[in-house]
């Protein structure tokens, strides 16, 4: 039985983001852009000795023990960063907050595909000037009258980063409204714009944990900002719910942040194995914009995307296929352990 017409006409109608495929036999995991590697050995302890008598209390709504580690990691006041869970729910919470005019929200054409998503979810007009024939952003494209900005930095899905004084210009010429620079792949690239908050207010920069920190399963995210917009988030967030953030995540989290050498570590195993996938991509004819995070955005002049996204498949190697507009002959290769890459390469030389 179908639901009344006059029911179907009130209902929130949106079309939602597609996430990556989540296999779950074993496979080369190439395609959520997830870390290789483990966690820092401190939350492979601590998940050894997590007392499981707090799961029957509430978590902190302040996620203080979060709050306070990040806070000091990044030389910053507590109440300067926002916690939520993962980036995503960081994300909607900006949208949710911050963009709430008449005036269109600008961000690239080709980018976070969820922007879109929340845009419309929240009824917040919007924008998408074209980025260019390389799939670079156009800054002055961002100089016109809007309601508030947001990009990636790198970009996704190109992996291309732009550097700090490229984005403190967009900043600047925008400061009646609030730019988000989101920023969950900077660990793999170059400078933070976190160095411009103590001269932009209207500026909020986005991170996570499920890349450079490996805890893709925990769902951590994370903003830094001015305490204004800080308190104007965590408004919105005990309006929508409270305790976000669940316990382990929390005790996980923090243990995370403590061990920068493991962090740093990790993360210059991934930028080695993708300089070295770069020259490797580059032998068998692949073209793909200068990569600068966990990922490389490749094609092939002579092989069609879709039909090497299958055939990858079916050797139980996942890479991220979209066919969307301008990038329908483009898959997003994730970087994995040296290992899975040469088994990428294995394939790629002998596929005709």
């Amino acid at each position: 039985m179908e639901l009344n017409p006059k029911i179907l006409e009130n209902i929130r109608k949106v079309e939602p983001y597609v996430p990556g495929e989540q296999p779950q036999n074993r496979v080369i995991k190439l395609n959520t852009n997830e870390n290789p590697y483990p966690p820092a050995p401190g939350v492979v302890e601590a998940v050894r000795n997590m007392d499981v008598d707090r799961f029957r209390l509430y978590p902190d709504p302040t996620a203080s023990s979060l709050v306070n580690a990040l806070s000091e990691y990044y030389g910053v006041g507590e109440d300067q960063v926002f916690v939520g869970v993962g980036s995503d729910d960081v994300l909607s919470m900006c949208f949710l907050t911050f963009f709430n005019s008449d005036k269109p929200v600008l961000f690239p054409d080709i980018t976070y595909s969820f922007y879109k998503v929340w845009a419309e979810l929240y009824r917040i007009p919007y924008v998408c000037p074209e980025v260019d024939e390389g799939f670079r952003i156009r800054r002055e494209d961002y100089y016109r009258e809007n309601g508030g900005i947001i990009f990636p930095n790198p970009n996704a899905p190109t992996a291309i980063y732009e550097e700090l004084d490229f984005v403190e210009d967009i900043v600047s010429r925008n400061q009646d409204v609030i730019v988000i620079v989101d920023e969950a792949y900077i660990d793999f690239a170059g400078r933070s714009a976190l160095e411009l908050l103590d001269k932009y207010r209207n500026l909020l920069v986005v991170q996570t944990f499920s890349k450079a920190r490996s805890m893709a399963g925990m769902r951590i995210g994370y903003a830094i900002g001015a305490p204004e917009l800080i308190k104007y988030l965590n408004d919105v967030k005990y309006s929508f719910n409270s305790y976000t953030m669940n316990q382990p995540s929390l005790v996980y989290g923090v243990e995370a942040v403590k061990d920068k050498a493991y962090f740093e570590e990790t993360v210059g195993r991934i930028i080695e194995t993708r300089e070295w996938a770069k020259k490797e991509l580059k032998e068998l004819g692949f073209v793909f914009p200068d990569a600068k995070a966990n990922f490389i955005f490749a094609t092939h002049p002579e092989y069609d995307a879709k039909e090497l996204f299958e055939a990858l498949k079916k050797e139980n190697i996942y890479v991220r296929y979209w066919g969307s507009r301008r990038i329908e002959q483009y898959l997003r290769i994730t970087i994995g352990t040296r290992e899975e890459m040469e088994e990428l390469f294995s394939f790629l030389k002998r596929y005709k």
